[in-house]
């Protein structure tokens, strides 16, 4: 089992490519389903999280190409395999956005049910309700999720009991081989939402409205060639921005897209952390003191729910109490207890966290417990006196392109070992 040892009190000076956004990636692999031609995709994040999506639609018969570690050509054509195996999808919910794709084809597919990260229930009902709606039969077998749609797929207008990303590209991927024209009602946001669908036009379906409320499809799609670029990912470049932050340094963002971190960027630069646009991305510059602010956790364009176990970190050591508020998911303090391990003062009553800041952080073995919250400890590591040592750190190859490698460069001093 890898861990990671962490020498903190340096500031981060430097540049950092940020790599292709995780969260796009994924539906618009499980995207290549649909059609029999070939999409390739560049810019792709060089992730587990991402290889085990290219080995589900591998097992299904998609022909996988890959150019290097961020480019491959996915050939459809010889797709013909309904049924996800529990050993794929068992590692990683976003497996799960196969069943659209599969359905919407061939009328029918076996999916197990995901697994992934413990931060709360996050069930499929309401991917499965679309596709109901839209006229899949669905019942589960032993945990298997079995799709039918003997007659093909009609459009309809869904309406979302909440803006969920997965259930609206699991929606609008459907949609794009049902019959006449879908509306989708209460629609995520997101900007990974809206990668699918300029993805899913390049590929020749008609979609509009996507980053809005309300998407509209026009289906039976005639599906042709394309290419793809994945976007920048925008919780990496909040991530790099809050470490810039915590250490009081300055970064470079190569890549990064400013019109994606609206909320985040207030929120930072309220506490101090200034931004400005460079040739090549974005500039964060963070001098002290930085000042505590509240957030609460929403849908695009609110607070992410990924950048709240980091901004809990930054607040550890800012000036000031702040009170951080989970409404997406009810598991997603879990990092609390070790960000206290590491010194800092957090205090959990129900979905509500009191951090008060002004703390000095100092150096302690640590767990990871999912993905952000692994990410938190390294950004408290990083601010810490002494050494940080981090285990379960498999959570951050699933999200973060060699993180380690990438803060080493701008002067952290981080060692992955084995063993």
């Amino acid at each position: 089992m890898e861990r990671l040892r962490i020498t903190g009190g340096e500031r981060l000076q430097g540049t950092v490519a940020i790599a292709g956004a995780k969260n796009a990636s994924l539906p618009i692999i499980a995207a290549s389903l649909l059609s029999p031609e070939t999409l390739t995709i560049t810019n792709l994040p060089a992730l587990t999280d991402v290889a085990t999506m290219l080995d589900v639609i591998a097992e299904h018969g998609a022909h996988v190409d890959r150019n290097g570690p961020h480019q491959v050509a996915i050939d459809g054509g010889r797709v013909d395999h309904v049924e996800a195996s529990y050993g794929a999808i068992r590692r990683m919910r976003a497996t799960v956005l196969v069943l659209g794709p599969l359905v919407a084809r061939f009328g029918k597919a076996r999916v197990s049910l995901p697994g992934g990260c413990a931060i709360g229930t996050r069930p499929v009902d309401l991917h499965l309700k679309a596709l109901q709606t839209l006229g899949t039969t669905v019942d589960t077998d032993g945990g298997t999720i079995v799709a039918n749609a003997p007659n093909g797929l009609t459009g309809a207008r869904i309406v979302l009991a909440s803006p969920s990303v997965g259930a609206t590209e699991t929606a609008m991927m459907a949609a794009t081989a049902a019959k006449g024209e879908t509306e989708i009602i209460n629609a995520a946001q997101e900007p990974e939402v809206v990668d699918l669908a300029t993805c899913l036009v390049a590929m020749g379906a008609e979609i509009e409205g996507a980053g809005t409320h309300r998407i509209l499809i026009r289906g039976e799609t005639i599906w042709r060639t394309a290419k793809h670029a994945v976007i920048p990912d925008r919780v990496e470049t909040g991530t790099y921005a809050v470490a810039a932050a915590i250490t009081g340094g300055q970064l470079e963002l190569a890549g990064a897209r400013l019109e994606h971190l609206a909320a985040p960027e207030q929120v930072l630069e309220s506490c101090g952390v200034a931004f400005w646009p460079s040739d090549r991305g974005l500039i964060v510059s963070a001098p002290d003191p930085l000042q505590a602010m509240d957030i609460t956790t929403e849908p695009f364009p609110g607070f992410p729910t990924d950048l709240q176990a980091q901004f809990m970190a930054l607040m550890s050591v800012a000036e000031g109490t702040s009170t951080i508020r989970e409404t997406v998911f009810e598991n997603r303090f879990m990092h609390v207890p070790e960000l206290n391990r590491l010194g800092a003062d957090i205090k959990l009553q129900g979905t509500v966290a009191t951090v008060k800041g002004s703390r000095e952080l100092k150096g302690a073995p640590v767990a990871a417990t999912d993905l952000r919250a692994s990410v938190s400890l390294v950004l408290a590591g990083l601010a810490a006196t002494g050494e940080t040592v981090i285990e379960n750190i498999f959570h951050l190859d699933r999200g973060y392109e060699a993180l380690d490698v990438k803060l080493t460069r701008c002067g952290a001093r981080i060692e992955r070992l084995s063993g």
